[in-house]
């Protein structure tokens, strides 16, 4: 089975890769169709924009697709950044300025409650546009600085339950076996045994 990975983010498409890693599945990424139109990403939950991904590049290439959409919910800030992970400092910021304004709006927030979580929403959709969605999510707390160079995102500053360590102070190996996208990714993996391999 040939799969597209609707992402350009290389690091996106390098930790699904990994995760994907001995799967009876041919792994293509946007950069096998560098004429497919980029997907605004405008709605409001995580499934909304995950869906609209895979179901615009399934249509578009012609194969089945999966697209995640992925961020950060801080319970403090009523969840926030949430669906606007990536660009929580402006539609042009980078990793830096995200964390950066989250760290200072959390500045005053005290270690008790600074409890936050990744999400992840795997969509898996077919040329004809039936989709599937699948969830995961990891634990944790934000620190007050940033800690590591590994990862992206708000991986220096996420520390996973009972962890003294920042995602991005942990290898990338050790970060697939707890991360959201892997748990969500799990799920996917458990529907195509069961839908498409069982037979063979």
């Amino acid at each position: 089975m040939e799969i597209v990975l609707a992402t350009r983010n290389r690091k996106k498409s390098e930790e699904l890769q990994r995760i994907l890693a001995g799967a009876d599945v041919t792994v293509l990424t946007l950069n096998d169709f560098p004429d497919c139109p980029e997907v605004v990403e405008d709605k409001d939950t995580f499934e909304g924009n995950a869906i609209k991904k895979a179901s615009e590049v399934a249509s578009y290439t012609g194969r089945v697709a999966v697209a995640d959409d992925s961020g950060l919910e801080v319970y403090a800030l009523g969840n926030a950044p949430g669906v606007f992970s990536a660009r929580y400092a402006g539609e042009n910021a980078d990793d830096e300025k995200n964390i950066r304004k989250l760290l200072d709006e959390m500045k005053d927030i005290e270690p008790a409650k600074r409890g936050a979580r990744f999400v992840c929403c795997i969509a898996f959709a077919q040329p004809n546009h039936q989709t599937k969605t699948f969830l995961g999510f990891v634990e944790g707390v934000i620190g007050t600085e940033v800690r590591g160079s590994g990862g992206f995102g708000y991986d220096p500053v996420f520390y996973p339950l009972n962890s003294s360590k920042t995602f991005a102070e942990i290898t990338p190996k050790e970060k697939d076996e707890v991360s959201h996208r892997k748990k969500a990714l799990e799920g996917w993996g458990d529907y195509l045994k069961k839908t498409y391999f069982s037979k063979t």
